[in-house]
């Protein structure tokens, strides 16, 4: 089986639906360069400058123009280079993309992906290092996707660009360079949007997570193996919509529950998982909902600084052993 990064995952991904649909295209700042972080590298070669398409600096005329050619026919993918410029943008995607299908009676739609990288890499500050995932699941009309692993980008960038509504597809930083095997090619790859992955079986605590905090949670279950707890690792890929089964079913079997990310804790997605685990499973609860996130602070240059606002698999491995030690 092959291998392939984080980042090539998603570049086949771009480039198979390129193939198979003319309608399919990109734009964005240096995209005719391979971007920002090489993840168009090649396609401007194979595709063309029609296709690959380098546009000024304003990410307002950018999203805008995507969503007049998605409501009049094509398929853009759009690459914002950082979630934090797409706030730039916010008008066009929020207000336009939207709602656009429901204003217009389902007469239009807007099948349109913005690409938005995420997350603290590297030192980028707290201008390039925000995840800002719970905002877009608040609006009605955007899908909003997070994927964990090289296989899930490829084949949740795949189902993106084949949705008929605006996608807010959220890559993080950090995972680009990330390796595994990546089997399944054209169609097979194909990962729905809305389906769970259980990333780690387990049964006396479920974790709901996703982005890179899947790979922090899963360090966190090799640190509780030891000390005899298992825990359920729950990698949502989409945040909406979100695999309210698959959570469900998981935390009526372990009765404990632990929501994690790296996005600020207050008013985060993880506060609306918790609050339905609550809801629809309060029968099966052995003890209170916990939720792990960042404080509500600006992310810091200096990397002990930035450090001290990760959520960590230590972090993580604490909370859920005082949650299995609870109702035994």
């Amino acid at each position: 089986m092959p291998e392939m990064t984080y980042l090539e995952a998603a570049k086949t991904a771009l480039a198979e639906e390129m193939r198979r649909d003319p309608a399919v295209w990109a734009l964005g700042e240096d995209l005719g360069r391979g971007g920002v972080f090489g993840q168009y590298a090649g396609l401007a070669a194979e595709f063309g400058a029609e296709r690959i398409v380098d546009t000024p600096i304003s990410e307002a005329a950018i999203v805008g123009t995507a969503v007049g050619a998605a409501m009049t026919g094509t398929r853009p993918v759009v690459e914002m280079r950082f979630a934090d410029f797409a706030l730039c943008a916010v008008d066009e995607l929020v207000n336009q993309a939207a709602k656009a299908r429901y204003m217009f009676g389902g007469q239009t739609r807007v099948p349109l992906v913005v690409r938005e990288p995420v997350g603290m890499w590297r030192s980028s500050a707290a201008q390039h290092s925000q995840s800002l995932e719970a905002w877009y699941a608040h609006v009605p009309g955007l899908v909003v996707v997070m994927p964990a692993t090289p296989a899930d980008n490829r084949g949740l960038l795949k189902s993106a660009i084949r949705c008929d509504d605006p996608v807010v597809y959220m890559e993080h930083k950090d995972l680009w360079p990330m390796v595994e095997e990546v089997a399944a090619e054209g169609d097979d790859a194909l990962i729905p949007l809305g389906k769970a992955r259980i990333a780690r079986g387990g049964d006396d605590v479920t974790v709901v997570t996703w982005s890179r905090t899947v790979h922090v949670a899963l360090e966190a279950a090799r640190l509780l193996e030891r000390e005899g707890i298992s825990i359920e690792v729950i990698d949502l890929r989409t945040l909406w919509p979100w695999d309210e089964a698959a959570v469900y079913a998981s935390v009526r079997r372990t009765g404990r529950a632990l929501v994690a990310h790296e996005a600020v804790q207050v008013g985060g997605f993880g506060a609306e998982v918790a609050a339905s685990i609550c809801e629809r499973c309060f029968g099966h609860l052995r003890a209170p909902v916990r939720r792990l996130g960042a404080p509500r602070v600006p992310i810091a240059y200096a990397p002990p600084l930035e450090d001290q606002v990760r959520v960590g698999a230590e972090d993580i491995a604490r909370t859920a052993a005082e949650l299995a030690a609870a109702g035994r």
